[in-house]
């Protein structure tokens, strides 16, 4: 096999040459390539890829060097069901997760990978999560077959030698091996091992089952590595929220996806004075820093956006981060050379190629892009972006918004009245999906901490850890609940949301300061005043917004004891303890 190695001190690298040549020796590659993350390197990756079809460029004089991928159409979706944790016992990884006994997974998943890159380059990919000068930054690496993985994975995190540089023979290295095989889904795994640290995928080059510097090391091997070492890896936004005196407060928003996590992180104020800058939009690793207060870095320097619904004309942020260099996967292409997607507020014109390579027209039932085109980018670009994110201790964190969509029974927002209270808010997290719903009720779908799909075991250790954590702190962040979605009995919003979002912003930082009023209810603090200036909202829907329903309530309190109950004795009793007030409340405040 042919190896490429770029400049590297050789001594310090044994143990991980030893590991790629272990795995090069299953796996069969043609050649092995060690990316080093320069721009040489990612132009000789393109110009490959675009000579083999899997890369198109787009119109340089619009969108210099940028390029669209398309994805097998057999392979557009998570592997969620092939998705495994592997733990010594089942009870480790938790009701929540699918388990995989790490015995199985050699004997099972392990030999799939033999001779699945033959013919393929196998590429060496090093990277490094969080501000490089952080001691809280972890490094990865990932082998892969895939080109367009290498280049997602530089414009996602630090790739190449600056990750190397990192590493020095640390214990903490994430191992992740991923091959595309031969796509087939009765062939396709993604399984992690949180006692050592590595992730194997196979049979997917799709999102996160390929690219496993995000959900499978920056939350489901963090999140328990973060365990053992007294931190949180979260799947969190943070922003940076700045008042028209200069009073900065920096707020972390845990949302399930479809919830607003992304367009709070770049929020345009519709209050003069006010600004938000973004540290991060999709995972934030917390610490209790030496001040005694919670701080937040973001391990990546990338964001992966879904396109569908992002306005290119009525929003100008998505323009500047979307000028240059951007990796499009999935969405039509125009016949001038430029993406197209649902939503990108202006007509498609003729030509239009859709997701697939097929030609499509504006009368076709289908849709031009994939539901989830995507587009990846460096952070770096977006507008919004904040100095936080160099930060190397993190940015304190003054708040924690939990949020869900609830067409009925969550008020626009409510306070937590403790730590605990808040823990058992975030563990009883409900959005209402369109799965299996119904046009009159959709169906609540628990996710506690918007972290189901991504915590590496139980999730009673899990709130366990949450309660934990905030033990240690001086000055813990107040937590809370938004939800910008209420509806009236007609399905209409009452809430206008977007840039108006900063009102409740207002609210929740003025409760930080001690200064802004709320009402004491069952369920929380909810606002007595909020800034709703210039705005066109009546008196109605204006009090229905921060209405407590205690039979909705006691009603949900129902479905949280059974959610709750499936962990069993792993469940704290704090939160037992939290979950008995409330029905308690609801009871007292319903006589």
């Amino acid at each position: 096999m042919k190896r490429h190695f770029q400049e590297r001190k050789r001594m310090q690298y044994d143990d991980l040459d030893a590991w790629v040549l272990s795995v090069a020796t299953h796996v069969r590659p043609s050649s092995i390539h060690w990316c080093d993350g320069t721009d040489a390197e990612m132009r000789w990756l393109q110009k490959q890829m675009v000579a083999k079809g899997a890369l198109h460029p787009l119109d340089p004089g619009r969108y210099p060097r940028s390029y669209l991928h398309r994805s097998d159409p057999a392979d557009v979706a998570r592997a969620e069901d092939r998705t495994f944790v592997c733990t010594p016992q089942r009870d480790d990884a938790g009701p929540t997760n699918r388990w995989m006994s790490e015995d199985d997974a050699q004997r099972v998943v392990w030999p799939l990978f033999a001779a699945a890159m033959a013919g393929r380059t196998l590429y060496v990919v090093p990277y490094l999560l969080g501000p490089r000068n952080s001691k809280y930054c972890r490094v990865g690496v990932e082998l892969t077959d895939s080109p367009h993985v290498v280049a997602s994975l530089r414009l996602l995190t630090q790739m190449g030698k600056e990750a190397l540089r990192h590493l020095d023979g640390s214990p903490d290295l994430v191992r992740g091996v991923h091959s595309l095989g031969d796509r087939s889904p009765d062939r396709r795994y993604v399984v992690h091992f949180p006692s050592t640290r590595t992730i194997w995928s196979l049979g997917s080059g799709h999102g996160s089952n390929a690219l496993l510097s995000r959900e499978c090391h920056a939350l489901r091997i963090a999140s328990a590595q973060a365990r053992q070492e007294g931190w949180l890896a979260e799947h969190m936004s943070v922003l940076g929220v700045t008042s028209p005196e200069g009073k900065k407060r920096y707020v972390a928003a845990a949302f399930p996806e479809g919830c607003g996590k992304t367009a709070l992180s770049t929020l345009v104020p519709d209050l003069p004075g006010w600004k938000v800058e973004t540290v991060s939009d999709h995972a934030a690793w917390l610490h209790v820093g030496d001040d005694g207060q919670l701080h937040a870095i973001n391990p990546e320097v990338g964001m992966s956006c879904r396109a569908p619904g992002t306005s290119l004309r009525s929003d100008p942020h998505a323009r500047q981060l979307l000028a240059h260099d951007v990796l499009f996967t999935n969405t039509a292409l125009r016949q001038d050379g430029t993406p197209f997607w649902e939503g990108i507020g202006d007509e498609p014109g003729p030509g239009i190629v859709d997701w697939r390579g097929r030609p499509w027209q504006a009368s076709s039932p289908e849709r031009a892009a994939h539901p989830d085109a995507r587009f990846t980018v460096a952070m770096a670009q977006c507008p919004t972006v904040g100095d936080g994110i160099l930060d190397p201790r993190g940015v304190p964190i003054s708040a924690i918004l939990f949020g869900g969509r609830r067409a009925r029974v969550a008020p626009l927002v409510y306070e937590a009245t403790s730590w605990e209270q808040g823990v058992y808010i975030g563990a009883t997290l409900v959005s209402d999906t369109a799965e299996g719903a119904t046009d009159a009720a959709p169906a609540p779908r628990h996710d506690p901490m918007a972290m189901l799909r991504f915590c590496g075991y139980n999730m009673g250790d899990y709130f366990a850890h949450w309660l934990s954590v905030g033990g240690r702190m001086l000055r813990p962040p107040r937590v809370f609940h938004v939800n910008w979605f209420r509806t009236d009995e007609r399905g209409n919003l009452l809430w206008p949301g977007f840039g108006h979002n900063v009102r409740v912003l207002k609210w929740i930082l003025g409760r930080v300061e001690r200064s802004a009023a709320a009402r004491l209810t069952p369920i929380g603090y909810v606002p007595t005043e909020l800034d709703l200036s210039g705005l066109d909202l009546s008196d109605d829907h204006a009090q229905r917004l921060h209405e407590v329903d205690l039979r909705a309530w006691s009603e949900q309190a129902a479905r949280s004891e059974e959610f709750l109950g499936r962990f069993g004795r792993r469940l704290p009793e704090a939160l037992r303890r939290e979950h008995e007030g409330l029905v308690r409340r609801l009871k007292v405040a319903s006589n």
